[in-house]
Parts: structure tokens; sequence; C-alpha cells
């Protein structure tokens, strides 16, 4: 009987810190007068070694997504990056100490995919880096291409990722945030922890932030 009061007990625990998580993380709305001039933003940018542990607020980690790959012409549901046939291929998973979300830029919010603190996976062997409060990684789901040529495919989700990738890092440094691009990561682990993310071939990337 001891042990069943316990367990009950534990899993009333887990289940609390669970609810804890929220399910759904609303973004605000993204602040399009903030930051630098184009040219003033490219000539900072830089990628970071060192980050500061504090946590991003919620305008901050709201723009950041928006520009990062956020709907900019609500009409047609276009992206502020470009992407191959408007295949919309890349996902970001966002990665922080509460949990990891999907970004749903339709809803400009974050849907929890797994709770927990996940972020020495993203860090791999550089686990220096573990500490960056947030990490964006990005997946290109080459499945959303047409045709069936998978070598021309993975060259289309470079280029997406890749525009993408400029997006953060021109956002970043138009607006004071350290980020820095990175491929160094546990892929097999990530893959069981965003269970978006099949086993079919994709392109991950990821950023610190």
């Amino acid at each position: 009987m001891k042990q069943i009061s316990l367990f009950f007990y534990l899993s009333l625990i887990v289940s609390a810190l669970f609810a804890q998580v929220p399910q759904t993380l609303t973004l605000n709305k993204p602040d399009l007068s903030r930051g630098f001039p184009v040219m003033k933003a490219l000539s900072l940018r830089s990628s970071a070694s060192v980050f500061d542990e504090k946590k991003l607020s919620l305008q901050d980690l709201s723009d950041l997504l928006w520009a990062a790959n956020g709907i900019n012409r609500p009409d047609n549901g276009k992206r502020t990056a470009p992407s191959a046939m408007n295949s919309q291929d890349v996902d970001i998973y966002v990665c922080m100490p509460e949990g990891s979300y999907l970004y749903d830029a339709v809803k400009h919010a974050l849907l929890l995919v797994s709770a927990g603190d996940h972020r020495a996976l993203v860090a791999g062997r550089q686990e220096n880096m573990a500490k960056a409060p947030v990490f964006l990684v990005l997946v290109s789901d080459i499945s959303r291409f047409r045709g069936d040529d998978d070598s021309l495919k993975m060259i289309w989700a470079a280029v997406d990722v890749g525009t993408v990738s400029q997006n953060i890092a021109l956002f970043c440094s138009g607006t004071g945030l350290e980020t820095r691009p990175r491929a160094s990561m546990d892929q097999e682990k990530l893959r069981q922890v965003l269970k978006g993310i099949s086993k079919n071939p994709m392109l991950i990337y990821l950023f610190n932030c």
C-alpha cells in the first residue's frame, strides 16, 4: 500500500510539473518599428561565442520568430523568408529551459512539443553553448517540395534554411541580441525529442540566441 501511495504521490508531482509548462504560448504582435537600419545591422553582424543566460523577453522572442519566418503578407500567407516554389518547407523549433516548441507562423504562437530542458542535445559537442537561453532548430521538410529528385530537394532546402538563417542574423544584429549559427548537435536524440522531425531526409540547422 505504501508503494502504491508513493507512486501516486510522485505521479501527482510529475503531473503538476508538466502542467506548469504551457501547451501553447501566444506570442506578441511583432514590433515593426524596432531595430537599426539594414546597413547598420549588416555592419554589426557577427557570430557570438559567449551568451548571456538571461531569458529573452516575450517581445524579443515574438519579434525574432516573426523576423525569421513569420507571415508578412496575411492576404496570401507568404513569409518573411522566401522558399522554393513557396513550399514553406522550413519549420522552426524553439528549445528553452522549460520545453521545446514548434513555431506556428499562422497563429504566431509556440506549440509545445516536449517539456523539459533539451538544450544540451542542441549544444552537442559544444557544451559551452548549452546555457544560451534559446536555441532555434531549423528543419527543412523536403517532402513539401514537388518532384522526385531528393538530391535537388536538398539543394533547395539548403537555400531556404540559409535564407531563414540570414533573417535571424540580421534581426539579432539589428536589435542588440547575440546569435551564432551552428551545425553541431545530437541529431538522433533531437529527432526523438522534437517529435515532428521524421527520419526521412531533412536538412537540420540551428542557432543559439
